[in-house]
């Protein structure tokens, strides 16, 4: 009989979290350890701006999501699953969850801001602690949850596993369409499905000019309209922009402001880098923020520093120097 991660591998899967990681590499890690004890997490922290797939699927599909978790904690031998809930969805929706989940997955609140949602530090809120990352190596998969194995997968990968679980799985994904978008929502779409096609099925192409901001409302990369004949790689969401009535020197502040609340204050690079940028945004000094990009994107602990170089970095080349150039 074949078992339920090679029907992953079969099908392909990769984790929706925007990480793009091959899902059955990570349950074959912690299958794999003779560990006394797994854990299982399902990640539903949901912080980037503006985006709220996960919000989608556990308000509509929350049986699916917790049956994959379950098949998880059998497949992998687990002691026991939580899921790491959003603390605004707490309020809405973790009397439901636990009720659906039963008594050996535990609902438990997202701790502090946008870091709050990175894998090691859910693993420190479970576990009592500030949420603050760890360095990795090591990998959850390896020493997570107490320093036992733990897998973490998004909501929708959990949900796409219960879909694979019972064949009905048809590489699709779901897209969360928000910003300045005709028909804001969630829309399930083939993976390969470019960005430009999507928003032409779902009535989203707007009539002004605009561009939009691709994998998240924080990290997330901007990208002109001539640009989405490809895929949406990474996270599922799309955020539409008009061009004409967005300034971008209001929108960075935006996004370092949310970067810099958000943040656990932990390593020097992107404490002070987006402090720095903050500033320097502030006094129009863009060369100056290219060079802190490339310190942040190499040295910072965790993800968050890395990828808090994409919005500014694009919108420097593509809004503010093509705007600039087009003055002179």
């Amino acid at each position: 009989m074949i078992s339920i991660i090679d029907k992953i591998k079969e099908a392909g899967l990769l984790g929706r979290s925007g990480s793009m990681f091959p899902v059955a590499k990570k349950w074959e890690a912690v299958k794999s350890s003779d560990s006394e004890k797994k854990y299982v997490i399902c990640n539903a922290s949901e912080g980037e701006i503006d985006t709220f797939k996960d919000y989608y699927l556990l308000k509509n599909y929350p049986e699916d999501v917790i049956e994959g978790v379950k098949i998880a904690i059998k497949e992998l031998g687990a002691k026991r699953g939580y899921i790491y809930l959003n603390a605004e969805y707490y309020v809405e929706m973790a009397e439901n969850l636990q009720k659906i989940a039963g008594g050996d997955i535990s609902v438990i609140e997202k701790k502090g801001g946008y870091i709050g949602g990175e894998e090691t530090s859910v693993i420190e809120v479970i576990e009592g602690n500030s949420p603050e990352p760890r360095i990795k190596p090591p990998f959850p998969s390896e020493s997570g949850l107490w320093g036992f194995p733990t897998l973490v997968n998004n909501v929708e990968t959990f949900y796409c596993v219960t879909k694979i679980n019972r064949g009905e799985y048809e590489n699709n994904r779901f897209y969360s369409i928000g910003g300045a978008a005709l028909k804001r929502g969630v829309f399930e779409f083939p993976e390969e499905v470019s960005i430009k096609k999507l928003l032409e099925e779902t009535g989203n192409i707007p009539s002004f000019n605009y561009f939009v901001q691709v994998g998240g409302g924080a990290g997330g990369t901007v990208m002109l309209p001539d640009e989405l004949e490809q895929p949406l790689k990474g996270l599922g969401s799309v955020l539409i922009y008009n061009r004409e009535e967005t300034d971008p020197c209001f929108l960075m502040r935006e996004k370092v402001d949310f970067l810099l609340a958000g943040n656990c204050d932990k390593c020097t690079p992107c404490r002070e880098g987006l402090y720095r940028i903050k500033e320097m945004i502030e006094e129009k000094r863009f060369k100056e923020m290219e060079e802190m990009f490339f310190v942040m994107e190499k040295t910072s602990l965790c993800p968050l520093g890395c990828v808090a170089v994409n919005p500014f970095l694009s919108i420097l080349k593509k809004i503010v120097y093509e705007k600039n150039a087009d003055n002179n």
